[in-house]
């Protein structure tokens, strides 16, 4: 069973909805065994770095998230959930993140506005992918030229940058996505980025 972890920090059901659609089925859960038992994994997320890092440890998911990850199980964090597998935030201070992968999440640090252009944070709405690993299975039959949807104020710059599988401008380039063996995030929401998103979504249903 694909399970979404459920930590009350995200848009569920849109999820499910979209896993629905493109023909699998999905499980809402918060308890650990439960995820310790699934087959996949959906860490989505929305909102401050801090409270969620804390709602996972009193709900102890933790160890459950971190076990699937190092167990191979096909792994797919959404939004907020790309930030926590990084080692820390700045999000209003400095907070720990759950390690998985070495780096940090930082504020967007927008320029004045040149030739008119106003870059407002938080990020919101359509931008352009630029693939970095093609060959990241979830990106099977995705346009490289795609538009996914990104909703957020801050973004994660690993520290190795083999792992960046989609890059977007804002303006300058930053991480929209990272794939590692068996666990791939995205910064944007592709349950929310139409015919693109759905394709990634159906890839990690069919892993």
């Amino acid at each position: 069973m694909l399970t979404i972890i459920d930590y009350q920090m995200g848009n569920l059901r849109s999820v499910q909805k979209a896993i629905e659609r493109v023909g699998g089925a999905a499980e809402i859960s918060s308890e650990p065994a439960v995820i310790a038992a699934a087959e996949k994994v959906i860490l989505p997320g929305v909102g401050a770095f801090r409270d969620a890092i804390a709602e996972l440890q009193e709900r102890e998911l933790v160890e459950p998230i971190k076990a699937a990850i190092a167990g191979g199980k096909p792994f797919l964090g959404i939004c907020l959930g790309l930030q926590l597998l990084f080692d820390r935030s700045y999000e209003d201070g400095e907070h720990e993140g759950l390690g998985v992968i070495p780096g940090e999440v930082v504020r967007f640090d927008i320029p004045p506005p040149e030739n008119g252009t106003l870059y407002k944070v938080p990020h919101m709405g359509w931008n352009r992918a630029r693939f970095t690993r093609p060959d990241a299975p979830l990106l099977t039959g995705i346009d490289p030229g795609s538009h996914f949807y990104f909703v957020h104020s801050y973004y994660v710059r690993p520290r190795d940058e083999s792992v960046v599988a989609i890059t977007a401008d804002y303006p300058e380039p930053f991480c929209a996505a990272i794939w590692r063996d068996n666990l791939f995030a995205t910064q944007f929401h592709p349950e929310k980025s139409q015919a693109a998103g759905l394709k990634l979504l159906e890839n990690f249903v069919g892993l």
